[in-house]
């Protein structure tokens, strides 16, 4: 049964959150989530290109050859990866100047790629433009998430998106576990976050 544009939205926010329930995009999911304003603006630019791309796709479903169907989908990401790359120098560039080559990454992200392949493609608009603005917002989330249990429990600092940074736990009293901002605490916060995520049913 055709989904509605409210459940095509809505299954990326819980149901099929890319890093926690398909376990996909994990390559910036463990090398941009020492902060929380990483994550967010990661899960930010993500979303800009999911949503732009399977737009694009989608309106170009039948004229799009099967069999170079792949290769046009990699040239309308890029243009859309350097789109958004451009608008951060512009815009955001401490931020951009953080997420550094993971930015351009965002074009073999095989989030990105496999909702062009398996949904735009075979997809009217409205869906895709449901599907991807719901796949990316959920992608932010979890960038969020993951960076905010690294951020507090590896600094005791919480960094508001775009905003001031936040003390939570004193350091009169807490001693932070600074491996959790190095590359082995990306591993342990997101084995901790799929155990949760395991723990609660998808549906």
């Amino acid at each position: 049964m055709a989904k509605t544009l409210t459940q095509e939205f809505t299954k990326g926010l819980w149901q099929e959150i890319p890093p926690f329930r398909l376990v996909l995009g994990l390559c910036p999911t463990l090398g941009v989530t020492t902060t929380v304003q990483n994550g967010v603006g990661m899960g930010l630019a993500t979303t800009f290109v999911l949503v732009c791309a399977n737009l694009l796709v989608s309106a170009l479903r039948k004229v799009i050859p099967p069999k170079v169907r792949i290769a046009c989908f990699i040239v309308v990401i890029a243009t859309f990866v350097t789109l958004v790359e451009m608008l951060m120098q512009a815009f955001t560039y401490p931020l951009y100047g953080m997420l550094g080559i993971f930015i351009p990454l965002i074009v073999v992200n095989c989030i990105v790629l496999g909702r062009a392949e398996a949904f735009a493609y075979k997809n009217p608009i409205l869906p895709s433009l449901a599907d991807g603005l719901g796949i990316g917002l959920g992608f932010t989330m979890a960038l969020g998430a993951l960076g905010a249990v690294r951020e507090v429990i590896g600094t005791g600092c919480f960094t508001v998106p775009f905003g001031p940074t936040l003390t939570i736990l004193s350091a009169d009293w807490y001693t932070p576990f600074s491996f959790m901002v190095q590359a082995p605490g990306a591993f342990i916060g997101l084995g901790l976050m799929l155990c949760l995520m395991n723990l609660v049913p998808s549906k």
